[in-house]
């Protein structure tokens, strides 16, 4: 893999946890690489504003406006797949070396994994749960539920590689966190940044040096 690691981050918020990124690679914490696309599908996604300030090249693909463009597609299913299809094209466009999904609110499906597998392109994802726990959507408010129901006392985020099945891909980061006495569901969220921020970028760095040893970039490849 020669030059810097080429990198497309999918979005859906406001794009925070992209900002991690984004300044990471600008203050040298994330190494050799280069964000070259930013794809949201909400064209409100202030994370698109956030890409456009640092000049970086945006994308927006929505399912439902696909849906529309290609009535063709009735079938739920069918429609899904195809828009996973088109996005995987999107993605292998610019050529990527990863694919980060930080805060890419759609499940993507093997439709899409298997066009960046065959192109040798893993993706990783940030979920705000520990691994096994509080797959999919609401990680967050059910984790601080069951905090108060007595069942857990800590929770955390994890970055790891999308796999078919949600958020059961090898963890490359976990972040461990206490969830506090009083403390509300919108405290705990606003502290879960902080640690999604840093386990992002731990993430990004980790998966560029996996990349480079499947290269054989470095000593002691696999």
């Amino acid at each position: 893999m020669a030059g810097p690691t080429r990198i497309t981050v999918l979005i859906s918020g406001n794009g925070t946890n992209l900002q991690a990124v984004i300044d990471a690679i600008k203050d040298g914490k994330i190494t050799n690489a280069e964000i070259v696309r930013v794809i949201s599908n909400r064209v409100n996604a202030f994370g698109l504003q956030r890409a456009q300030n640092a000049g970086l090249p945006t994308l927006y693909h929505n399912l439902k406006r696909f849906r529309e463009q290609h009535p063709e597609y009735s079938d739920d299913l069918q429609a899904r797949e195809n828009y996973d299809k088109a996005l995987a094209g999107l993605v292998l466009a610019d050529q990527p070396n990863l694919v980060v999904c930080a805060g890419w609110m759609h499940v993507v499906s093997s439709a899409f994994l298997d066009s960046l597998a065959a192109a040798s392109i893993p993706a990783i994802n940030l979920h705000p749960a520990l691994p096994g726990a509080f797959n999919g959507i609401n990680a967050i408010e059910r984790a601080h539920k069951a905090f108060q129901e007595g069942t857990i006392t800590r929770t955390g985020c994890m970055i790891h590689y999308v796999v078919a099945e949600v958020d059961a891909g090898r963890p490359l980061v976990i972040e461990e966190a206490d969830i506090l006495q009083g403390e509300t569901c919108a405290q705990l969220e606003e502290r879960m940044h902080k640690v999604e921020w840093r386990a992002i970028v731990q993430g990004v760095q980790l998966a560029i040096k996996n990349l480079q040893h499947s290269s054989g970039e470095v000593s002691g490849s696999k």
